[in-house]
């Protein structure tokens, strides 16, 4: 009797890649007010005049990683065919901590609650809207967050989708990606609207993705403030697997890409959504030592070449 192929299934968000226009001011809200850690510190790959920054609890943990391009670029627009909200999951009983915590540094924090979970919904300094949520798995702390350790964020939670049509983007969900839907809620910001979870194996905060519709919009303009994509986790065992899956499928995707610490295929769906896949490994400590990420710049190989060059072109961020 031959063996069960394992069915192709995201197990949750990976990472999420936004935009910012001041790396400075990014890193130090991200690493002083919201207590992440940064755990890589490199360029683009495909634009190395910008630096790729990346934060996470303290390992780097996948599922944990809120990642930003540099660019100089205007604010965004909001509107459709965009990611519109980025949650972070905290760990259970500390929403009443941070929405304290949030106020006292300045930035103003929204109760309202979405599936049924009660979330805090702020805005990072160039406006990226966020959200942060209890539960979901847990994730590594880091010894040198300002954030108390039983406090610290502990990963993703739900990405928000605002989309002008449902069915265009969840026939692909469900096709290519095997999500499942997993319910609906009222918008908390239109309650005349509905929102549409899809969610990934079993669902939870890590592993959700939320679809929010209205055709009344315009399209949003990327810039900073915005998202650029999102990724979701696969088994680094599939990955080829999904390639000819998706391929199999006739969808037009990026193929296999290596970006050194996970393996990637992207692909935009119909709606204008860049959805990414990434593996776990090899990991972050693949090129540095674990108690010492994010401390220098780090180049893929095919880069390091070039480093004088790319160093150079790049602001210090201290």
């Amino acid at each position: 009797m031959g063996m069960t192929t394992a069915p192709l299934t995201p197990h949750g968000l990976h990472h999420v890649t936004a935009v910012t226009a001041d790396a400075r001011g990014n890193l130090r809200y991200y690493t002083q007010t919201l207590g992440l850690r940064l755990v890589k510190k490199t360029v683009n790959q495909d634009d190395v005049t910008a630096y790729h920054l990346f934060y996470a609890d303290r390992d780097g943990t996948p599922g944990s990683d809120l990642t930003f391009f540099q660019w100089d670029v205007p604010r965004e627009q909001p509107g459709n065919h965009s990611v519109s909200r980025t949650s972070l999951r905290v760990p259970e009983g500390t929403l009443s901590w941070w929405q304290d915590h949030l106020t006292a540094s300045g930035t103003p924090v929204t109760s309202v609650t979405r599936h049924g979970r009660a979330h805090l919904d702020f805005s990072d300094p160039e406006g990226q809207r966020l959200s942060l949520v209890e539960g979901g798995p847990t994730g590594t702390s880091w010894e040198g967050s300002p954030v108390p350790a039983d406090k610290q964020i502990l990963g993703l939670g739900p990405s928000e989708l605002t989309l002008p049509n449902l069915f265009p983007t969840t026939r692909v969900l469900e096709r290519a990606y095997h999500l499942t839907p997993a319910g609906t809620y009222p918008d908390p910001e239109q309650p005349s609207r509905t929102i549409h979870v899809y969610a990934m194996q079993g669902g939870g905060p890590h592993a959700e993705l939320h679809l929010r519709i209205d055709p009344t919009l315009p399209p949003a303009r990327p810039g900073a403030g915005g998202v650029h994509h999102i990724a979701l986790r696969v088994q680094d065992d599939q990955y080829h697997d999904w390639n000819a899956h998706l391929a199999g499928l006739g969808l037009r995707t990026s193929g296999e890409v290596d970006r050194h610490w996970f393996h990637s295929i992207y692909y935009r769906e119909p709606q204008g959504i860049l959805i990414e896949l990434a593996t776990d490994g090899p990991g972050f400590a693949v090129d540095e030592h674990p108690d010492h990420l994010g401390e220098t710049l780090v180049l893929a190989p095919f880069l390091e070449p070039h480093r004088a060059q790319i160093e150079a072109g790049l602001t210090p961020l201290t």
